[in-house]
C-alpha cells in the first residue's frame, strides 16, 4: 500500500498527519455519501482536501465514484460551511481531540488491513488503552442479546478471568453477552473497552447508560460516528470488524445462527485469529450458531481458565520482581529459539504455525510473550518480525 495520495491509509512509519491535515479529513468525512472510497479519491484527485474544498463542481464530478447527483450534495455541504470552513469548525470539533484518524500515531494497525476502515474512531475514556488496541493486544467477546442463564454466567466469568489476568475486554455493549462480560470485567478491577454502533453520547439499550458511563471511567468508549451522526440499520453490524481489527482473539458465548456475533466469528476465521466458543445447549436457537462454530473446528471454551492458559498474562498484569522473575515466562530456552528461528526475517501466523505444526492459538501467547520481552515486534495483519 502507498500514502493516501495514491489511494490509501497510511501504514507504520508513515508521516503523521499535521493539525490542518486532520481537520480537513474530519470536516470532509462529515460530508453525507462520502465514505471511504470516495473520501480517499477526492484527496488522491485535488491534490488534497484543502484544494477539493475549492475544485469546481465539473472538476468534482470527474473525481471517481461521485458523479452529479453526489456532487450536487458535495455543494451544499461546503456552502453550508462557507469558504473558510476550518475556522467555524475547529472549534467545534476541539482540534480533534478524542478523535482518532487514520494519519494518526495511536490509529490500530489492524484497521489498516480492513476492506472498509473507519474514517474517524471518537473515543472517551483511558486514553492510556490505544497503544494495547493498536497492537491487538486485547481481548473480544461476543453474544446474542437473548442468551441462557449459561450464557450469562460464562460471559461475567470470562470478563473477569480476562481482566484479571491483564487482558483489556473489547465487546460492543449491546444486551445480553456483552454486557454480562463488560460488568464481570469491571467488577474485576479491569479494562473494559465498549466499541459501540452509536455515537458516544448516546446508549443502546438506554437502561445501559449507567454500565456505558462505568466503561468510560475505568476502562474506552469507541465509536466510528461522530456525535449527531445517524445511527442506520447497519451499524452495529458495522462495528464488528472493528472489534475484530483490534483484538488478538476472539470469543463467542452463545449466539444463534443469524447473530452479529457470527459475523464477529467470520472475520475472526478470515483473519486468522484463534476463536474460542463456549458449548451450549443443542436444543437452545440462541445457540445454534456458536455450535455450528464448533461443528466447523472452533476451539471449544469449557472453562475460563483455559483461555487465561492459552493466551498467557495480558499487558496490563501487574509484574513484580519478587512475585513474577524473569525465568517464570512460558516462552524460554529451547522453545523461544526455535520460534524466533521460524520467525527469521518476518513470518505471519499462519506461517508459523505451518512451519512449526502447532496451532495458532497456542502459538499466539508465546509470540506476545516474545514481543513483550522485546525480541519480536508485532505488525499489521497479525506478523511479527525481529527487533
Amino acid at each position: 500500500m502507498g500514502d493516501l495520495v495514491q489511494g490509501s491509509f497510511p501504514r507504520q512509519g508513515a508521516p503523521i498527519w499535521g493539525r490542518q491535515r486532520r481537520l480537513w479529513w474530519l470536516l470532509w468525512s462529515r460530508c453525507p455519501g462520502l465514505g471511504w472510497q470516495r473520501l480517499r479519491s477526492l484527496e488522491a484527485c485535488c491534490g488534497g482536501l484543502a484544494g477539493a474544498w475549492d475544485a469546481s463542481a465539473d472538476e468534482l464530478a470527474e473525481v471517481p465514484g461521485l458523479g452529479r447527483g453526489l456532487v450536487a450534495a458535495v455543494e451544499r455541504f461546503r456552502h453550508g460551511w462557507g469558504p473558510r470552513p476550518l475556522e467555524a469548525f475547529a472549534p467545534r470539533c476541539r482540534f480533534g481531540r478524542g478523535v482518532l484518524v487514520p494519519g494518526d500515531r495511536s490509529w490500530p494497525a489492524g484497521l489498516r488491513e480492513l476492506q472498509r476502515p473507519p474514517l474517524q474512531l471518537c473515543w472517551r475514556g483511558r486514553g492510556s488503552l490505544w497503544p494495547h488496541l493498536g497492537h491487538g493486544r486485547s481481548v473480544a467477546v461476543v453474544g446474542t442479546r437473548r442468551p441462557s442463564l449459561h450464557g450469562l454466567s460464562m460471559a461475567r466469568a470470562i470478563g473477569a478471568a480476562l481482566a484479571e489476568a491483564g487482558w483489556p475486554v473489547l465487546s460492543g455493549l449491546a444486551e445480553g453477552i456483552d454486557g454480562a462480560v463488560h460488568g464481570g470485567c469491571l467488577a474485576a478491577g479491569g479494562a473494559p473497552v465498549g466499541v459501540l454502533g452509536t455515537p458516544l453520547g448516546r446508549a443502546y439499550p438506554l437502561h445501559h447508560a449507567a454500565l456505558q458511563n462505568q466503561v468510560a471511567r475505568e476502562g474506552l468508549l469507541v465509536s466510528e460516528l461522530a456525535e449527531g451522526g445517524r445511527v442506520r440499520p447497519g451499524s452495529f453490524v458495522a462495528r464488528n470488524r472493528l472489534l475484530v481489527a483490534m483484538a488478538a482473539a476472539v470469543v463467542v458465548v452463545e449466539c444463534p445462527v443469524a447473530s452479529g456475533a457470527l459475523h464477529s466469528a467470520e472475520l475472526a476465521w478470515q483473519q486468522g485469529l484463534p476463536l474460542w466458543v463456549v458449548p451450549a445447549d443443542a436444543g437452545r436457537a440462541s445457540a445454534l450458531g456458536s455450535n455450528r462454530l464448533l461443528a466447523r473446528g472452533a476451539t471449544p471454551l469449557l472453562l475460563p481458565a483455559d483461555l487465561i492458559g492459552q493466551l498467557g498474562r495480558g499487558p496490563l498484569a501487574r509484574r513484580s520482581p519478587a512475585a513474577d522473575p524473569a525465568p517464570a515466562r512460558g516462552c524460554q530456552g529451547a522453545e523461544a529459539e526455535g520460534l524466533l528461528a521460524a520467525v527469521g526475517g518476518g513470518a505471519s501466523l499462519e506461517q508459523l504455525s505451518l512451519a512449526l505444526d502447532r496451532p495458532m492459538a497456542e502459538l499466539m501467547p508465546r509470540l506476545l510473550e516474545l514481543e513483550l520481552d522485546g525480541l519480536l515486534r508485532a505488525e499489521a495483519g497479525l506478523c511479527w518480525r525481529p527487533c
